[in-house]
């Protein structure tokens, strides 16, 4: 944490975290005002094309006026995207905005119930697709090209068009769909007010600057990438590239060449860099701040990452979609001593942990993480019931189990749903983890508890294996550093860990797969 950093949070302590002013309430406002401030400035490049923040603006006008006057949509109409990272997704996130539209981001690689469940949950009036995605939609959704075709939205972007309309604060920006990985996806209420808020916290906690030149490779329909670093990123006036997805070696050409010296990624992605072959020989010095978040980073990963790349600061990016979605930061400078932790909460969040009767535990005590912030969603879309089963006196059930230490750090624990009871005891799956991934012959794990008539679950390894190692030689290694009762029963052995697109492991996923092959 930079001493300027420290000493906002200290004043944002004092206050109480009470609701403070944001320089601007709407998505579209924060880029217009960054379009006055530096027009000719470089503002995003994506393959071959490249928008100063002026051209960025004036086409995210153009936009709201091919949607509202040339595609017949009204204000408060939903729009999918259903796409592939490119500068287009981005432009019709803003345009939508700018429109009094609500935008419904999608993710590219969903098909059949799935796609269905979000257009049709949503009643989205027009899905903006991709043409190799297009296929997809279920019918009775109207659909056109985002881009790559004549008619399409970026095609019509050609033409400069004029449109007037103020964006109330108060409008819900976007739907942003859970990525259920324990049921079918919610639709959380996003308003402009909420993501300017954490657009706020996330440019104060992750340091973020306009001399910054961020990569992101990461998918936009996912909010961490698209919320949490492009938006907040534009508002600063940085130089942006996007994308089509993290290959390694396109970062490091693009660090090699000055052209990249911010990178955010899921733990997954980090691994991929980290074990990449070219990893340990390009000149990678330019790389300044590295971000991680969507899941939980293995503390023996991290410690590789750093050794290799000592001038690399390191930030914890942590929270949910519900939240949009940053809810704590740790930084580089607040690493040592506490790299498990997922560090304290932003600006503009408040943070408790709390028993299953909402009241507060002490300091050290596990317990369920509640939030209280204007950067919270309104609710879930067509769905009260979830709504009124996920707010509790104000506070925002995060489904996370933590601590909190006295200086106010958070080391999540586990997904509530994901602890695991056995023989009456609670295993944490994350500290299994953590000691698997320091044993050479592990690229990546996941403990799951599987049904068992003796231990009600038994403690299961899912390993992705690096080289030859066997289940006996990882459950001993296992029993040397933890107690008898956390130590794996079995050990499985995959080729890949389920994922979803933001990086976290579905465990639902596994548990389904191996629940017949428990020992009984």
């Amino acid at each position: 944490m930079t001493a300027s950093r420290a000493g906002r949070a200290e004043q944002t302590v004092r206050e109480g975290r009470a609701e403070q002013a944001v320089r601007c309430n709407t998505v579209d406002g924060l880029v217009r005002d960054t379009a006055r401030r530096v027009p000719d400035r470089l503002a995003v490049r994506y393959r071959d094309r490249s928008w100063t923040y002026a051209e960025l603006d004036a086409a995210v006008t153009t936009g709201a006026a091919v949607l509202r006057e040339r595609f017949g949509l009204a204000e408060g109409d939903r729009v999918a995207t259903f796409a592939h990272n490119s500068d287009a997704y981005l432009l019709a996130f803003l345009a939508c905005a700018r429109a009094g539209l609500t935008h419904v981001p999608v993710n590219q690689n969903l098909t059949g119930e799935d796609l269905a469940h979000i257009l049709d949950d949503s009643a989205s009036a027009l899905v903006l697709a991709d043409p190799d995605l297009a296929g997809r939609v279920p019918g009775g959704h109207p659909v056109r090209a985002l881009r790559d075709e004549p008619g399409s939205f970026l095609a019509a972007l050609a033409e400069p068009l004029a449109f007037e309309h103020d964006a109330d604060p108060g409008r819900v920006a976007q739907l942003l769909y859970t990525s259920g990985t324990t049921a079918l996806p919610k639709g959380a209420m996003m308003t402009h007010r909420a993501l300017a808020h954490e657009y706020e916290s996330a440019i104060e906690a992750l340091d973020l600057a306009e001399e910054d030149r961020p990569v992101h490779s990461l998918p936009l329909y996912h909010s961490a990438q698209m919320h949490v670093f492009l938006l907040p990123y534009l508002a600063v006036g940085a130089r942006n590239t996007i994308l089509d997805a993290p290959v390694a070696e396109q970062v490091f050409d693009l660090v090699e060449v000055g052209e990249a010296d911010s990178l955010f990624a899921p733990p997954t992605v980090w691994i991929g860099l980290a074990n990449h072959p070219e990893f340990a020989v390009r000149e990678l010095g330019a790389l300044r701040k590295a971000y991680y978040g969507a899941s939980i980073m293995p503390v023996p990963v991290l410690e590789r990452l750093r050794e290799r790349l000592p001038g690399l600061g390191f930030y914890n990016c942590f929270g949910q979609s519900e939240i949009g979605p940053l809810a704590t930061v740790l930084g580089p400078d607040e690493h040592e001593g506490r790299m498990d932790s997922c560090g304290r909460p932003v600006r503009h969040v408040e943070a408790k942990v709390v028993d299953e009767d909402g009241k507060d535990v002490p300091d050290g005590t596990a317990g369920e993480v509640v939030y209280r912030s204007p950067q919270l969603c309104l609710g879930y879309w067509n769905d009260p019931v979830a709504t009124e089963k996920a707010f509790r006196d104000g506070w925002f059930r995060s489904g996370d189990l933590a601590v909190r230490d006295a200086q106010g750090y958070f080391t999540v624990v586990d997904r509530v749903k994901d602890v695991i009871n056995s023989g009456g005891v609670l295993v944490a799956s994350r500290q299994v983890e953590d000691v698997l991934y320091t044993h050479p012959g592990v690229a990546e794990a996941a403990v799951v508890g599987l049904p068992d008539e003796r231990w009600i679950e038994a403690v299961t390894a899912v390993v992705v294996p690096r080289g030859d190692v066997t289940e006996e030689e990882l459950m001993t290694y296992a029993r040397e550093r933890l107690a008898h009762f956390k130590a794996p029963k079995r050990v499985l052995f995959v080729d890949a860990l389920p994922r979803n697109a933001s990086g976290k492991i579905l465990k639902r996923e596994l548990r389904d797969r191996f629940a017949d092959t428990s020992d009984s």
